[in-house]
Parts: C-alpha cells; sequence; structure tokens
C-alpha cells in the first residue's frame, strides 16, 4: 500500500525505548515530518504482530535489539495537503521498551539516532504529542519498576 495519498489508514508502530535516563529519538529523512525528532517505528508487515513490527523496526532504523514493556497509547496522524486531501494518514501503537543491545546509529529512514534526556530531547524541539507520549512511558516504566520491587 502506498503511503502517500493512501486509500486507507495504514497500521504503524512506535518505540520509547529507554536506556538508563534517556530515550531514544532518531531525525527522520522523509515525510510526514521530515527533518523533525521523532520516537522511532513504522508500519506494520501484512502477518506481523505489532510487538514483532516494533522490534523489527528499531532494528531496521537504529540496529539494536530491544524487549518491550507494554502498550502506552494508539493514535492517529492524518496531515492534508493544501487542497485539504489527505497526504499521510497513519494509526500508530506506541509502546515503551528498553534497550536490550547494540549502539545506536541511523541506518534506513533516518539520518541521526540517539539516546537523550527529556531536557535535551524538548531542546531538539520534540513535537508537543511526542513528549506527552514520552511522559506517559516514564509513568509507566515507574509504576512497573514500583511493583516489581
Amino acid at each position: 500500500m502506498k503511503r502517500e495519498y493512501p486509500e486507507r489508514p495504514i497500521v504503524a508502530v512506535g518505540g520509547i525505548i529507554f536506556h538508563e535516563d534517556t530515550v531514544l529519538l532518531v531525525k527522520r529523512n522523509r515525510e510526514p515530518a521530515m527533518g523533525q525528532w521523532s520516537l522511532p517505528g513504522g508500519a506494520v508487515e501484512l502477518g506481523e504482530r505489532l510487538e514483532e513490527a516494533l522490534k523489527r523496526e528499531i532494528r531496521e532504523e537504529v540496529c539494536i535489539k530491544i524487549g518491550i514493556g507494554g502498550l502506552v497509547r494508539l493514535l492517529d496522524r492524518v496531515v492534508h495537503d493544501k487542497k485539504s486531501k489527505v497526504r499521510f494518514h497513519y494509526v500508530i501503537a506506541d509502546y515503551w521498551g528498553w534497550k536490550v543491545s547494540g549502539h545506536p546509529h541511523a541506518a534506513s529512514d533516518i539520518s541521526e539516532a540517539r539516546f537523550v534526556t527529556l531536557k535535551e530531547a524538548r531542546k531538539l524541539g520534540i513535537h508537543k504529542e511526542v513528549e506527552a507520549t514520552i511522559l506517559m512511558a516514564i509513568r509507566m516504566r515507574d509504576e512497573k519498576a514500583d511493583a516489581d520491587r
């Protein structure tokens, strides 16, 4: 299915991936949001489960292996063109997780990848929805850590 001007919404996954007190961000090198810092992720392939898709996308984009903690939120992203036609439409399942192994570096679809603090992420100009999702994931991670003690 084509991503630009699709016939129906595209199912995608995103990851709020932690390493100690930092979160993984990627700088996009294609639309939508080209040149912006965001969460890593991408489209789910036919027959692929959501968590499998996230692990694959993170491996392909930033060359690290991750563990998955749980679903943070579902959201949709609709981008219209100047004529009000739907140019992009994604339904995104965002999961939180953690780095298991590897060192992040840009591989596909991105120009940069790095772990940053929330303060650094704000300085990079992340979108308010990205920040809100990161904050939700931090709460979920911390609640799980408290429950496991």
